[in-house]
């Protein structure tokens, strides 16, 4: 029997770091790679995240058994546009962008009823984008949220649960709006505060002077999430409503702060830091509540109780399906 196929669409730093913690957890599956920069796929070759990699897209995902879409938001609906008829059976879909209502609308309408799509979104601490810096560490430790498509077969969530798990991070389950409504937060709202603060600065009269003063603390505040301009549109077009509401948020907060100011109360404003930077100090440490505990030592349990490669390999996606139906009709 030849070794399942695996394909990742894109191999920037996801897609190249997602490719060498497979590789690294064992050979029972094959992994080959497309960019649509040869050159990015060249390097992910040679840093062994994949084993092959192909300058066509169709024939990437042609029997495939899982497809790993890790492309900017736009580009995610023409993959699925363009690979939709040529996925085999049972073939499995995961992606990697930050806003998944309208991945999963795409992924409802292009895919055929054969497919099964669990949207994905890692959350990872770097500012690195190179594939370069790609890592099979990468992941290690992070939570990484999945927001299955109502169509998906229990067996495929339960593959891309296992190769989330495989990575080394916590599966993360949200529906939709769930997931939209607390990335646009934690970090659509970033992007669009500096933004703001970038066209509060660059348009002040005295901008010519003021550019000359910028530390460290202006250019963290001014960091832009992608450095391709493109890509930070369209999070804000994909995700505008929910964007739109923390902005309503931010801006009442902001209007307090501004008439704490007024009042000149500096028990006030100590409370106020002491309170939060003791708040950001427990979540930067890890620090969790005792029902958070809980619920990690659940998922240590569970955790390597399935590799991905077993998945792939050993038992195959369609005779777990098989099982699991046999099961439910029970």
């Amino acid at each position: 029997m030849s070794q399942p196929k695996v394909a990742i669409i894109g191999l920037g730093l996801i897609g190249s770091s997602i490719g060498l913690a497979l590789r690294k957890a064992g050979p029972d599956f094959k992994i080959v790679g497309h960019d649509k920069d040869s050159s990015v796929s060249k390097k992910a070759l040679k840093l062994g995240a994949v084993e092959k990699w192909d300058g066509n897209l169709i024939s990437t995902v042609e029997e495939a058994e899982l497809v790993i879409i890790t492309t900017p938001v736009v580009s995610v609906k023409q993959i699925l546009e363009a690979t939709g008829p040529y996925l085999k059976p049972d073939c499995v879909v995961t992606d990697t962008s930050t806003v998944k209502g309208e991945v999963l609308r795409w992924a409802d309408e292009l895919l055929p009823d054969t497919v099964h799509f669990i949207g994905g979104h890692p959350t990872v601490g770097t500012d690195e984008t190179e594939p370069d810096a790609a890592t099979p560490d990468l992941f290690a430790g992070s939570t990484y949220c999945l927001v299955p498509s109502p169509k998906a077969h229990p067996a495929a969530i339960e593959l891309v649960t296992s190769m989330v798990r495989t990575l080394g991070a916590e599966p993360f389950f949200l529906d939709v709006a769930e997931h939209d409504g607390q990335v646009a937060g934690l970090e659509h709202l970033p992007l669009m505060l500096a933004t703001a603060l970038l066209m509060t600065a660059t348009q002040a009269p005295s901008w010519r002077d003021l550019r000359r003063l910028p530390g460290p603390v202006f250019w963290r505040a001014t960091q832009f999430p992608s450095t391709d301009p493109a890509t930070n549109r369209d999070i804000c077009l994909a995700n505008r409503e929910n964007i739109g509401r923390w902005i309503d948020l931010y801006v009442d907060n902001l209007r307090e702060l501004q008439q704490k100011l007024a009042a000149v109360d500096g028990e006030v404003w100590e409370e106020l830091f002491t309170e939060l930077m003791d708040t950001r100090s427990r979540w930067l440490e890890g620090r969790r509540t005792p029902e958070e505990e809980g619920a990690r030592a659940e998922l240590d349990e569970l955790r390597g109780t399935r590799t991905l490669g077993s998945m792939l390999g050993l038992t195959q996606f369609r005779n777990l399906r098989k099982k699991l139906d046999q099961r439910e009709s029970k």
